[in-house]
């Protein structure tokens, strides 16, 4: 993949101030990759990261069949207060996209988890790409992070990518 910025600005929010990087092959891509910024940041010292993959239904409706917007907002007042970056990976529902996710979901209610309901669909239990979170790091010549997370997975993406882990913070 060839990511390159196509749009940043500062924006205000509940949280702070950040600058938001749009990241994405072309300039006609509409659903690119995001990358929040605390003002607050240091570049000088290792930077606090959070990978957050999209996720609608938490984050805009609420859903109480995940907590990904409460992730979220904890994510954007822990890097306003803390200083780094969110990263924002337009990846709904590990990747399967909203359609399938509301499958899932469908099947969640007859009681499987959520590995079983994309599995049972023919889907990746986790379909998610952190190698792109990379790329951007790497873009924003940031070298050294404190990752936000409990996911074995977003560190394991982190293994020879030539970025410093230099810890890891637990997350909610």
């Amino acid at each position: 993949m060839m990511l390159r910025i196509q749009a940043q600005s500062d924006i205000p929010t509940d949280f702070g101030i950040f600058t938001v990087y749009a990241f994405s092959e072309d300039e006609t891509d509409w659903m690119p990759h995001l990358v929040w910024v605390s003002k607050t940041t240091d570049f000088s010292r290792a930077v606090n990261v959070r990978f957050h993959s999209e996720c609608i239904t938490g984050e805009i409706f609420h859903s109480k069949k995940c907590e990904c917007g409460q992730q979220l907002d904890a994510a954007m007042k822990f890097v306003s207060e803390n200083g780094g970056m969110i990263i924002y990976l337009r990846q709904e529902g590990r990747n399967i996209g909203i359609i399938n996710k509301l499958k899932a979901y469908a099947l969640q209610e007859q009681g499987l988890d959520t590995v079983e309901a994309n599995l049972r669909l023919g889907l990746p239990a986790d379909g998610r790409n952190f190698g792109v979170a990379i790329e951007m790091l790497k873009l924003l010549d940031v070298n050294s992070i404190y990752l936000l997370t409990n996911n074995p997975d977003k560190l394991k993406a982190l293994e020879n990518s030539g970025i410093t882990l230099a810890g890891r913070i637990p997350w909610k």
